[in-house]
């Protein structure tokens, strides 16, 4: 198959990504099989110009938009130490560079939240986006620091984690999650289980708290519920569709939302 069908099948993998859609729901959209929409993500498989323009109102994005591969980030992992965090926006594509360190806190994080939270009923995929959004943006707004760092890009859906296909596809073919498609209530739904405990020794006790805090008060929210609630917190609200939340502007935060206490002064 040659190369613009396999960057297409990507295109379509990341836009579906960032919809929280699972291949079972995008494949009901579209009438075909989950298997048909994994050969097409995969690059085996050829859009044609109908299925094209049902997938553009299905990511509410124009034929063109879709069909333009070099606007989306290029997330590139970084296994080794020897490279700095570098964030380089090319003519054509921009590029996230996930350093080693940033790599790992993901991976022991969801882990940690997997081992947790991961068997309830209610926790899919879109779950899990907005649960990764609220730690490392309460623990910014509580500690002025990074916990994951991940780039969250604001949609309708609320929230997503630009690195998190990229990093989960990783971590099921390294053998440490599973990725498993089910039905939540006759709905189509996107869980993953852990292969493996978390590296507790990788998070520090602060981190924990903040993790433990968010999924106490967050983790018995159904997909709808929490995106919803991640609607009305400062730093989605005040951000463009389509663009990467700031994470300063958790300091503008209100109750319920902030988690920090300002002095009057």
């Amino acid at each position: 198959m040659d190369t613009i069908h396999k960057r297409l099948g990507l295109r379509v993998k990341e836009m579906r990504g960032l919809r929280g859609l699972s291949q079972k729901q995008v494949a009901e959209k579209l009438g075909l099989k989950r298997s048909t929409i994994s050969q097409i993500e995969s690059g085996d498989r050829k859009i044609n110009a109908d299925e094209l323009l049902k997938l553009s109102r299905i990511f509410k994005v124009s034929p063109n938009n879709l069909l333009n591969l070099e606007k989306e980030p290029e997330v590139v992992l970084q296994e080794s130490e020897e490279k700095e965090h570098i964030e380089v926006k090319s003519e054509q594509r921009e590029r996230i560079n996930v350093p080693q360190k940033n790599l790992e806190k993901f991976k022991e994080v969801l882990i940690y939240i997997l081992n947790k939270v991961g068997s309830k009923a209610n926790v899919g995929e879109t779950v899990i986006y907005k649960l990764l959004y609220f730690i490392d943006f309460d623990f910014y707004e509580k500690y002025e620091g990074q916990l994951i760092g991940a780039t969250y890009i604001k949609n309708k859906y609320g929230p997503t984690p630009v690195e998190f296909n990229k990093i989960v596809d990783k971590m099921i073919e390294d053998k440490e999650i599973e990725r498993i498609e089910s039905d939540y209530y006759s709905y189509p739904q996107t869980k993953y289980l852990p292969l493996r405990k978390a590296k507790l020794e990788k998070l520090k006790a602060i981190e924990i708290e903040v993790i433990d805090d968010v999924l106490n008060k967050l983790s018995d929210m159904n997909a709808t519920q929490i995106s919803d609630y991640s609607h009305e917190d400062v730093p989605w609200l005040t951000t463009e569709e389509e663009k990467m939340i700031d994470y300063e502007l958790v300091f503008y935060r209100n109750p319920p939302y902030s988690v920090r206490e300002y002095s009057e002064d």
